[in-house]
């Protein structure tokens, strides 16, 4: 079996994820070309998490399997919340392109400089760069959390600062737009600037116009210790790793949520009534080749067998997300794992094989 290789590139590129441990990839997946239906497919990959996937509206697979607390003996089920990583980021999105419905700015084009003139090199990198990975501002993440966990107090403003003072000391990767990279310091700039241009803190922003409209009363800001029956500790192997300094993860990988109300937030995006066409256009983007993958605004558009696949992955110390949809059959698959996946292999698989046979 071997996965295909568009998908394992891509991922080698972009999957980042608070995270610099690594596991042995030499487990004997099942082989998507032996599919028979997505319980046994699940089974066979020995999936720890929650899982849904639909199509027009029917349920094919609504379950939680392995275990949400080892040490306590808790299942996980199908109301299990867990940490989802960059999957935060389509909600971060979602909140840039609410500031434009509120008149808050006035274009995804508008340059970062406009906002904050002291950012250097801001007057080339505009809001749409940030929210496609195209403004070459390095990642933070290598830099501020290893400090962040040995028990610095470091707040989204304290990581600001250091993005500023790498770029001016290092400067951009690459001119803005000519280029992509992958950055969680591009999420942490948008969430920032979300609460300046709104006078509301982050977090009040994105749930009084995202998840308090969809009702996705399961989806909070993650805490630094996770604590509560109702939530999923996160393993790397047999090591649970769960502690994490949040602050690290704003804007980029910060929210907690379960696979009902990431349901409900597919469901939205996908639907004809939460972006208007424009908007759609803009998050989504265009048609992208066969085996290809390109970037809208927080979210990646991918082609796998004909079908448009509109998704975003994300991973933090002990977990493992996706979510994803093909708009054409209305098909959703959502993964949220409570185990560290590295290599993005089981990833890629479930995104391969699903999309395929299920979608």
């Amino acid at each position: 079996m071997k996965i295909k290789n568009y998908l394992s590139v891509f991922f080698l590129l972009i999957t980042v994820a608070f995270t610099t441990s690594c596991k042995d990839d030499s487990e004997d997946y099942p082989n998507p070309d032996e599919y028979t239906n997505a319980i046994t497919f699940f089974e066979k990959l020995d999936y720890s998490g929650a899982v849904f996937v639909s199509k027009q509206g029917n349920d094919i697979l609504r379950t939680g399997r392995g275990e949400a607390n080892r040490e306590a003996g808790i299942l996980n089920n199908t109301d299990t919340k867990f940490r989802i990583g960059s999957v935060s980021k389509t909600l971060t999105g979602m909140g840039i392109v609410q500031l434009k419905r509120d008149g808050l700015i006035t274009s995804f084009d508008q340059f970062l400089s406009d906002f904050d003139e002291s950012f250097p090199q801001g007057n080339t990198i505009t809001i749409r760069h940030l929210l496609s990975h195209q403004s070459g501002v390095p990642d933070y993440v290598s830099i501020v959390e290893p400090a962040a966990k040995n028990g610095e107090a470091i707040t989204p403003d304290d990581i600001y600062d250091a993005i500023k003072e790498l770029v001016s000391d290092e400067g951009l990767q690459f001119t803005p737009g000519t280029s992509v990279a992958y950055s969680n310091s591009n999420f942490l700039i948008a969430a920032l600037l979300i609460e300046n241009s709104s006078g509301e803190t982050y977090e009040h922003y994105i749930k009084t116009n995202v998840l308090d409209p969809l009702n996705m009363a399961d989806t909070e800001m993650g805490t630094d210790e996770i604590n509560g029956d109702s939530y999923a500790q996160g393993y790397n192997g047999n090591s649970n790793v769960s502690t994490y300094p949040m602050e690290v993860a704003f804007g980029a990988g910060c929210w907690t949520s379960t696979i009902g109300d990431m349901e409900k937030w597919c469901r939205a995006a996908m639907g004809a009534s939460w972006f208007s066409e424009e908007e759609k256009n803009a998050v989504f983007g265009g048609n992208v080749a066969e085996g290809t993958t390109s970037f809208g605004l927080a979210w990646f558009n991918s082609t796998i067998n004909g079908k448009t696949f509109y998704w975003h992955s994300g991973d933090i110390d002990g977990f493992a997300s996706l979510i994803g949809f093909v708009p054409e059959s209305q098909g959703i698959v959502i993964a949220l794992s409570n185990e560290q996946d590295d290599t993005g292999e089981k990833r890629n698989l479930i995104i391969e094989t699903i999309v395929a046979n299920e979608l």
